[in-house]
């Protein structure tokens, strides 16, 4: 058991540097003075699902999940 919980926290420590990196990765969601110009309206803001910027949210929500379900099995005592 005790191998299995070092292979956990190792892939729990990759996990937490991941989802620092892809955290500051994203943009900022403040659009400023563009949102009113219409800035919003343009190709990347109606196709966010297949931009980087999608995909970066999309890791960020799968690297959370996996976060918080790791640090739950390692606070456990078994």
């Amino acid at each position: 058991m005790e191998i299995l919980r070092t292979i956990l926290t190792v892939i729990f420590a990759i996990d937490c540097i991941a989802l620092t990196v892809v955290v500051l990765m994203q943009e900022g969601k403040q659009q400023g003075l563009g949102a009113i110009a219409g800035a919003a309206d343009t190709y990347w803001g109606k196709n966010k699902g297949r931009s980087m910027e999608g995909a970066l949210v999309k890791a960020t929500k799968i690297m959370a999940v996996l976060f918080f379900v790791l640090a739950a099995v390692l606070n456990m005592n078994f």
